[in-house]
Parts: C-alpha cells; sequence; structure tokens
C-alpha cells in the first residue's frame, strides 16, 4: 500500500510518497481502506515537530479520516468488515489503509459522503466543545468568530447559529465574507492581511465593536491569533468568554488587564486533551453533531480534493490561509 511520509522535520514538500507493508490489526482494533482524509491545521504543525505530539518516523500526517473496515481485530464488537467509519486518530491517515483503535471510530451517518464524514470531527468536534463548554453559549449570544472561513471557522459560524446566537464573521476578503453569509453570518467584518499598526489595530477594534453591537461579543472565538485577538478582546461584552483555538497567525500578547475592565475570561480549548480526558462526553457531542447534520443545521463545506500524491500541496494550502472551508486528500 501507498502512504505519504515524513521521514526528518520540515515542510508539506518533504513528504514522500512510500510502498509500505500493509498492517495487521491487534486486539481492538480494525484495519480500515481509507477513502478521505481530512487537512487540518495540526498536520502542518505535526510534521515541523512543533505540534504537542511528535509520533516516531518515518510517520503520515493525516488526523481525521473515513472509510470503509477491511479487517477486524480480536475483541471488536459492533463492527465488521464492510461497515463505513469515521475516526480521530491523531496521524497516519495520509495513508491507503490504517489501524484504528474501535474506540476512537463512529459508524458514517446514512447518505453522508466519505469526504464530507472525514471533516467532521475535529473542526465541528472542536466547535461543540469550546461554544458549548468553555463558551457556555446560549441562545441570544453575539458570537465574534476570527478566521470564520476556514473548516474550524465556518463550523462555528453554523453551530452558534444553530444554537441560536447571533454571528459576527471576521475574515480576510470580501470572497471569504460571501461564504461565512453562505453559512448564516450575519455580520462580516474584513479584516487586514498584513501588518498592523496601532492605529490600524484601533481601527480593527472599533469595526468589531461596531458589528457586535453596543454590549459587545459574548463570546470571541478565535482560530487567528497573532495581531488579531487585541482587537476582539476589545469587543468583548462584560463577563464574555475568550476562546483560544488556534494561532496560525502567531501567539498573541494580550494586555490582561483588559479582562479586569470586561471582567472576562480567557479560555482554551484543547478538543485533543478532551476527547482523551472525558470520552463518553466526547462521543456524545459526536452523536449531537450527527442529529444536526441529519436536521440540516450542520453541512461541512469541501471546497477542494487531493489525490494522495498531492496531499503535501493539501498542506502547503492550508498553511498558506488561503483554503476556504476543508481540503480533503482522497485515495480512489
Amino acid at each position: 500500500m501507498k502512504a505519504l511520509r515524513s521521514h526528518g522535520v520540515g515542510g508539506p514538500e518533504t513528504l514522500t510518497l512510500d510502498e509500505v507493508d500493509v498492517p495487521s490489526p491487534g486486539k481492538g482494533e480494525v484495519l480500515v481502506d481509507v477513502k478521505a482524509c481530512a487537512i487540518n491545521f495540526p498536520d502542518t504543525l505535526i510534521i515541523r515537530d512543533l505540534y504537542q505530539f511528535k509520533p516516531p518516523r518515518p510517520f503520515a500526517p493525516g488526523g481525521e479520516i473515513a472509510g470503509v473496515i477491511e479487517a477486524v481485530g480480536e475483541g471488536v464488537e459492533g463492527y465488521k468488515v464492510g461497515d463505513k467509519v469515521l475516526a480521530g486518530i491523531g496521524n497516519g491517515g495520509l495513508a491507503e489503509k490504517v489501524l484504528v483503535p474501535a474506540g476512537r471510530m463512529f459508524p458514517v451517518p446514512d447518505g453522508v459522503p466519505f469526504e464530507k464524514a472525514a471533516s467532521l470531527l475535529m473542526t465541528y468536534g472542536t466547535t461543540i466543545h469550546g461554544l458549548k463548554d468553555r463558551g457556555h453559549i446560549k441562545p441570544g449570544d453575539t458570537v465574534l468568530v476570527l478566521g470564520a472561513a476556514g473548516g474550524v471557522g465556518l463550523s462555528a459560524v453554523e453551530l452558534a447559529k444553530a444554537f441560536g446566537a447571533r454571528v459576527v464573521a471576521a475574515v480576510s476578503s470580501a470572497e471569504k465574507g460571501e461564504i461565512a453569509r453562505q453559512a448564516g453570518a450575519d455580520e462580516v467584518v474584513i479584516y487586514p492581511r498584513g501588518e498592523m499598526d496601532k492605529d490600524a489595530s484601533k481601527e480593527l477594534a472599533n469595526d468589531f465593536k461596531a458589528a457586535c453591537g453596543p454590549e459587545g461579543a459574548n463570546i470571541v472565538y478565535d482560530i487567528v491569533g497573532g495581531q488579531y485577538s487585541e482587537p476582539a478582546l476589545r469587543a468583548i461584552a462584560w463577563e464574555g468568554k475568550f476562546l483560544v483555538v488556534g494561532f496560525p497567525a502567531g501567539i498573541a500578547k494580550m494586555p490582561l488587564n483588559l479582562t479586569l475592565l470586561k471582567s472576562c475570561d480567557i479560555a482554551g480549548v484543547f478538543w485533543g486533551a478532551f476527547t482523551a480526558r472525558e470520552p463518553a462526553k466526547f462521543r456524545s457531542q459526536v452523536e449531537e453533531l450527527f442529529a444536526l447534520m441529519k436536521a440540516g443545521k450542520i453541512d461541512p463545506l469541501v471546497s477542494e480534493t487531493f489525490p494522495l500524491a498531492r496531499g503535501g500541496e493539501a498542506i502547503a494550502r492550508l498553511e498558506s490561509r488561503q483554503a476556504v472551508g476543508k481540503l480533503v486528500v482522497t485515495m480512489d
């Protein structure tokens, strides 16, 4: 079988398409014939040894897959050969076949294409955990989403609307703003891509305040970080929640006096650790996502697909912050 693997620290251009042996499932594992693997921001980090987890090399990136069970190991119950499944696996998904612990899998809902099934867990899973467990979202809230046209951002727009919130989408272009509106955003703010000076930062904060309204944002969902975080914090509501989800634009330096002035909270959203620490709650939230998908409240946007041999291009595109929605590598 083929796998796109990292042999040394470096960018997506260092990945090589290797011929490797087909693994056999051990106790509690299944072998999945991968049909689709979604690309996520951790894939850009893990190949550079910048992620929280550093798997031994060589390894294939790709932590979110959907496919068909090809073989079942000892002790696995509830699954059989031929079942369509999706799974979050950390890494290893950019391969034609992969071993998956049975406890990390979910059945693919009827009628859901593999590309969309592979795009559900990490993005929407992160967001439902973030909005409900860390942000304590409630109907009538105003949610400001930074980076609202990417995979995680669109999941935040859709889920916030599903939970009865008003959504302000912050994006880097008018085109991305239109995509966020199509996903349900009520207002759009376009932020500059270039370096901002103090005046530009103040202007962006005023734009956020105007879009969020006089009470401010009850939740700021920050997927971007860097120079955009402080202007968003300045637009937060009294006792609001500022959720730190990611920082592709850099790690923000925040003036903590603002948290006192707004009596607000800054909270991290570490979905991977949450799934390991609270597996029952994680599975319950995935079931809720399936129900929302069935009801038409959420629908992952797959903007582009790539063959396995071009998986490095997909990672590079996501890393460049040009991607809209989800990028997915397919094996067929």
